[in-house]
Parts: C-alpha cells; sequence; structure tokens
C-alpha cells in the first residue's frame, strides 16, 4: 500500500489529506496557517497522521500548493537581485524594460537592466544578431552583486537561440547554480507582458529554493521521505526540480487547488466553484474538471503578465474580513481582514472586531464560536451587512 499526502496552504488555514492507493481521502485536517508557513505545515501533517496508522515510508507522494510565491509579489517581499537582459536594440530602445510595472514595485525590486542588439521577427528569421561581447561585459560587471538572471527576447517564443545562449554565458561567468529565467520557456507573445513574467520568475527563485527545501525538511522531520510535487496555475502538478525553475507557475495554485478539489468531491466536470476563504473569495469556472484558462494578460500585485493563468474573479471578501458602518449607515466590508488571526479577533470569539464570521453566525447562517457574543448586534445592521456580502459574492459570480 501506498499514501499520497497533499497540503495546501491558505491565507487563514493550513489543509492537509491523505489519500490511499485508489486516491480516497483516508484523513484530513485544517489547522491555522502560521507566520512560519513550515510550522502550519507540520502542525496540518502531525494532524493528519495522528488519525491513521501509516507506515511513513510507504508516504510515496507529497503534493504542496501554496500562495508564498503570490504573497512575494503583493507584498514585495523577498525578491532576489536580478540582472534582466533584454535581446532587442536597436529594434526595442524606444520602449525601455519593465516600462508597465508599478512604480513601487519598480523601486522595491533589485533589478539591473540590460538591453542588447539582438531578437527575431515573427517569422523566425533573425532581426538582429546578439552581441555576445555585450553580454560577457555586463554580465561581468554584475558578477557578485545579482542572484539570478532573466533573459527576455523579441519574439523568443518562436527563436529561442539567442535567450540560450546568453543563459549559457551566465552559467559561465557567474556559476552553473545560478538561476536563468528565459522568456521563451515561460510567456507567450506580447513582449511586455512577457518580459515582466520572466523578471518576476527569476526574482522569486530564493523564495521557491526556500519553500521547496523547507517542506522536503518538514516532511523529513516527521519520518516521511517522498516526491514532491506543486500545485501550478492551470490545476496540475509539477515535479520538485521544476518548481524550483518556475516558480512562477504556482502562483494561481491555492484557487486551482479548490477549482480542482470541488471537482472531484462533486464529480462535476462543467461548474462555477466560489472559494470563500479568510481574506478572499475566488469564483472560477471548471471546463472537462479543470479551471478554465484565461485569455487575458494577467495581473499580479498590479503587474501585467502574460503566462497560462486560470479565469479567477477574486474580491476582498473572506471570513475574516472586517464589516465597518459608516458615518452615514452604509456599510463597508473588507478588504481589511484579521485573517487567520479570526479566532483572537472574531466577536464569536470573544474579540473585538466585526467580522463576515459575525455576521453569518448572527444571521443564523454559520454555528461557529458563541453566538451569545454577537446576539446584541442591531438585526437591520446584521442584514445589511449579510446582503452586502451576499451582493458582493453575486457580482463576482456574473462576472465569470
Amino acid at each position: 500500500m501506498s499514501w499520497s499526502l497533499g497540503i495546501d496552504v491558505g491565507g487563514t488555514h493550513t489543509d492537509a489529506v491523505l489519500l490511499d492507493a485508489q486516491q480516497r481521502i483516508i484523513a484530513y485536517s485544517k489547522q491555522p496557517t502560521s507566520a512560519d508557513v513550515m510550522r502550519g505545515i507540520d502542525q496540518a501533517i502531525a494532524a493528519v497522521l495522528a488519525q491513521v496508522e501509516v507506515d511513513r515510508g510507504t508516504i510515496r507522494r507529497a503534493m504542496l500548493g501554496t500562495t508564498q510565491c503570490t504573497n512575494a509579489i503583493v507584498e514585495r517581499k523577498g525578491l532576489q537581485p536580478v540582472a534582466h537582459f533584454r535581446l532587442g536594440a536597436p529594434a526595442s530602445l524606444a520602449v525601455p524594460p519593465l516600462t508597465d510595472m508599478p512604480a513601487d514595485f519598480r523601486a522595491r525590486l533589485p533589478v539591473r537592466l540590460f538591453t542588447l542588439a539582438g531578437g527575431y521577427q515573427y517569422n523566425g528569421e533573425i532581426l538582429s544578431a546578439l552581441d555576445e561581447q555585450a553580454a560577457r561585459r555586463q554580465l561581468l560587471a554584475v558578477r557578485g552583486q545579482v542572484r539570478a538572471v532573466s533573459v527576455c527576447g523579441i519574439f523568443s517564443p518562436v527563436a529561442a537561440e539567442q535567450e540560450q545562449r546568453v543563459a549559457a554565458l551566465a552559467r559561465e561567468i557567474l556559476g552553473v547554480k545560478t538561476p536563468v529565467s528565459l522568456s521563451s520557456e515561460i510567456g507567450s507573445i506580447g513582449l511586455l507582458e512577457r518580459e515582466n513574467a520572466t523578471v518576476l520568475n527569476a526574482a522569486l527563485s530564493g523564495v521557491a529554493h526556500t519553500l521547496t527545501d523547507g517542506f522536503r525538511q518538514t516532511l523529513a522531520r516527521r519520518g516521511i521521505i517522498a516526491e514532491l510535487f506543486f500545485g501550478q496555475n492551470d490545476g496540475t502538478l509539477m515535479p520538485l526540480h521544476q518548481a524550483q525553475m518556475f516558480p512562477i507557475l504556482t502562483i494561481a495554485s491555492d484557487p486551482t487547488n479548490s477549482l480542482r478539489g470541488a471537482a472531484r468531491l462533486s464529480n462535476s466536470q462543467e461548474a462555477l466553484v466560489v472559494d470563500v476563504g479568510g481574506t478572499t473569495t475566488d469564483v472560477g469556472a471548471l471546463c472537462g474538471g479543470f479551471p478554465r484558462q484565461s485569455a487575458m494578460a494577467a495581473e499580479i500585485g498590479g503587474v501585467r503578465t502574460n503566462f497560462r493563468m486560470p479565469d479567477i474573479a477574486s474580491i476582498g471578501l473572506g471570513g475574516g474580513s472586517v464589516v465597518i458602518l459608516n458615518a452615514d449607515g452604509a456599510i463597508s466590508v473588507g478588504p481589511e481582514s484579521v485573517g487567520y488571526a479570526l479566532p483572537q479577533r472574531a466577536l464569536v470569539f470573544g474579540g473585538d472586531t466585526l467580522t463576515v464570521t459575525d455576521i453569518a453566525v448572527a444571521r443564523g447562517w454559520a454555528d461557529i464560536g458563541d453566538a451569545a457574543l454577537v446576539a446584541h448586534l442591531c438585526p437591520a445592521m446584521v442584514t445589511q451587512a449579510a446582503e452586502h456580502y451576499v451582493a458582493m459574492v453575486e457580482k463576482c459570480l456574473a462576472r465569470i
């Protein structure tokens, strides 16, 4: 008998399930997400293993979906210093790299930008020969100052030889272990969006290695030596080495996990799925049992990209969303949320913050915490707040 362990880390809860060889759920656990993500993962694993007697050596696969890379972009934290090379001079000199990236992101993103002669025509013919000597000079100039390299050439999804040559030079000069991100392996046609995605992928390399190493070590401490997989944006899994190379492809793994889980548990191949978390509500569509992919450029933390992403509509509404009664009598819900501090902050748990969870309990829609602690709330206000957040979800459903 072989077993599989699945873990999903959200902003509020970390979920874990143990599956048997027939992919049946044998045990599951929901634990609060911790500030140190690995501690929450460890607690979820321990809770699952405590439910059943399992030889830990027979847990052959462990799968993780997490928002770590998304959070790094949104919060502008933990991003690696990057040397970025655009291959497109002189044709692309009028529009510098990262032109459409938000100013606050540019200010916090440690990136050195270089534009070299190079690039292709739409039919694969050379637009300009690659200036290898300039590439060597610039790589030598940043040696010891950057930890990752990104390369984006004009029409490189059609012909990638120039990008691959710069990658070879980068590993020769900066070291074979230097992460190199090539736009031809990440995005589609569309220079600026593909370039943004490639730079972000390179900047996330440190987060990716910390995450993958931490996951492996957390499992090992529990006696689990398994093959590791990570959820990616299209609802499928990728192995450890691929997650380290392409962390950008894990950006939407959290909502896609919910979509795939909904398909599995409901045996539905075509459906709308509403995933209500502690901070956000994500709505997506299942097509053939997998998330419907977006045909539009995806925006992550204000940065436009064009790699494959699910068609997800997200709003700042969750169980921990803060409910505010404004001076004019209007109700506002979110986007501020107490997140994983809900058990300490919400009224029904003895806290001092009015949340969506409190409204749901007062309305009789949920049985959680102590309903007596929200009995004092004005019924009219409770109804107004409930109608407000229901309307938010309905609007999101209509958009999908």
